[in-house]
């Protein structure tokens, strides 16, 4: 599942914006890991946002889904990557105030291998991509 860097949690400060890293393959095809994360602390969640919430059994650690779906009991929160685990499928719904913010950009790094000048040019036209609503993670979760 994909976790957060420690420098997350210690980003969460008095600005609404923050970074965070992630860490893990629940998020693929969306995210990577090693991507950066742009987040919007306390922004209001809808269905399809990827957002960043507390673990429900470990609170201290952060992790990254895809918000599926408001239940009476919290948010149903999903990974991209059915097969990864970790979700709302093994630890039901997720209550309110464990979901803390909303991913805005994602910024994946060049990596060592990308040295040639198409990769690069490739890279440079992807690496920032806004992190946008999906509603697939609803019809993900009707089809379970």
């Amino acid at each position: 599942m994909p976790e957060l860097s420690q420098e997350t949690d210690r980003a969460r400060g008095a600005l609404p914006f923050g970074p965070a890293e992630v860490t893990g393959p629940s998020m693929v095809p969306t995210l990577h890991h090693g991507d950066l994360l742009l987040v919007h602390w306390g922004a209001r969640i809808k269905p399809g946002d990827v957002v960043v919430l507390r673990h429900p059994f470990q609170q201290d650690l952060l992790v990254v889904k895809r918000a599926a779906q408001r239940r009476e009991a919290g948010w149903w929160v999903l990974g991209d990557n059915a097969f990864a685990g970790g979700d709302s499928t093994d630890y039901g719904a997720v209550p309110e105030e464990f979901v803390l913010g909303r991913v805005r950009f994602r910024y994946r790094p060049l990596r060592r291998d990308q040295r040639s000048p198409f990769t690069v040019v490739r890279w440079a036209l992807s690496a920032v991509r806004p992190v946008l609503s999906d509603r697939s993670a609803s019809r993900r979760l009707r089809a379970r």
